[in-house]
């Protein structure tokens, strides 16, 4: 269908660029570890510094970096003049985020020239390398095109 975007040759190094400017991602020391065609996951390793009162990954970081996976996801599909942005997004928590590191999650589940839905996951990882799932998201991405300030 001519409406479903496909990937540009670029697309790789645009995600990686624009991920390497987001600040957030930096503080928590999060990183690009799969950037394909509609998918994206990050990893971070635990921190203290990034837990609630009970020694738990927060539920804002949580859902932060499911945020940005889900949001690479969707830009990974767009032009390459366009910028990402998140509209809405829905965050189940399903365990605590207890684990040595995180590995956050997002795949386009609906693609479109203007409005993407993209559904992430968030897996902790502990020290033997088993996974449990502890968080998902859906959120609807838009892609913005000539508008000031917001550029890839």
């Amino acid at each position: 269908m001519a409406d479903r975007p496909v990937a540009d040759g670029d697309f790789e190094a645009r995600v990686r660029a624009s991920f390497v400017r987001q600040k957030a991602m930096v503080t928590i020391g999060a990183e690009l570890t799969l950037v394909t065609p509609g998918t994206v996951e990050i990893e971070m390793p635990y921190s203290p510094e990034f837990t609630q009162q009970h020694g738990f990954l927060h539920a804002g970081v949580i859902s932060m970096a499911l945020d940005s996976a889900c949001g690479y996801a969707a830009y990974s599909l767009m032009p390459a003049d366009a910028g990402v942005l998140t509209i809405e997004f829905k965050v189940n928590l399903l365990a605590p985020g207890k684990g040595e590191r995180f590995i956050f999650r997002g795949s386009v589940t609906k693609p479109g020239r203007t409005i993407m839905v993209a559904d992430g996951q968030a897996f902790a990882y502990d020290s033997e390398g088993g996974a449990k799932l502890i968080a998902t998201m859906t959120g609807t991405m838009m892609t913005v095109v000539g508008r000031e300030g917001i550029e890839g």
